[in-house]
Parts: structure tokens; C-alpha cells; sequence
């Protein structure tokens, strides 16, 4: 006994939604991608560069996370039950750069 498989005619227009947010989440990282490589090469060195890039990271990180990781299409308490610790934790990493600085140069100076 062989079996026949049937091949559907499938609709071509059977998932152009998904192919449209994929490409607007492409133009979109690729334009922020874009302007934080032009920023390298011509603002100069120092904390306004340094703020701009970490702005510009988190705001690529939120819009990876929200679209690959569909963490936008979930319920307000998750999507804060997961922002509220990730914001606790950059605070601390900040905070013992900060205080490991003012340490560090407290003992060499």
C-alpha cells in the first residue's frame, strides 16, 4: 500500500504579518546599529559617548527582548516582574563600579 500525500494549496499571503514585523524589526535595529556606528567615528571620547551607547543598547536590548523573546505580548506583572530585578542588578553593578573607583582611588592616591 503506498500512501499519497496531498499537497495543499497553501494561501500566499498565509503569513505576510509575521514577515512584516520581522522586517520592521530589522530596519529598526539595523537604523539603531547604523547611528551608534556613526557615533563612534565622530563624537569624541568621554561620557556623553558612553551614555549615548549605553542608551542606545538598552533600547536595542528592550526591543530584542520584546520582539524575538514575545515579552510584549505578555501580561503587565511578568513583563515587570522580570524588568524590576534586571533594573536592581545594572543598579548594583553600578553601584560597585562606583564605590570599587572611589576604593581603588582612595588607596593609590
Amino acid at each position: 500500500m503506498s500512501e499519497v500525500h496531498h499537497i495543499h494549496n497553501q494561501d500566499p499571503n498565509a503569513g505576510a504579518e509575521q514577515r512584516k514585523a520581522i522586517w520592521k524589526t530589522f530596519w529598526i535595529l539595523l537604523v539603531l546599529t547604523a547611528v551608534e556606528f556613526l557615533i563612534a567615528f565622530t563624537v569624541p571620547h568621554g561620557i556623553l559617548k558612553i551614555t549615548i551607547f549605553i542608551v542606545m543598547t538598552i533600547v536595542k536590548a528592550f526591543y530584542i527582548v520584546g520582539e524575538f523573546m514575545h515579552l510584549k505580548h505578555e501580561t503587565k506583572s511578568l513583563i515587570w516582574s522580570i524588568l524590576v530585578p534586571v533594573i536592581f542588578v545594572a543598579w548594583l553593578i553600578l553601584a560597585l563600579m562606583l564605590e570599587g573607583n572611589a576604593i581603588f582611588e582612595a588607596i593609590f592616591d
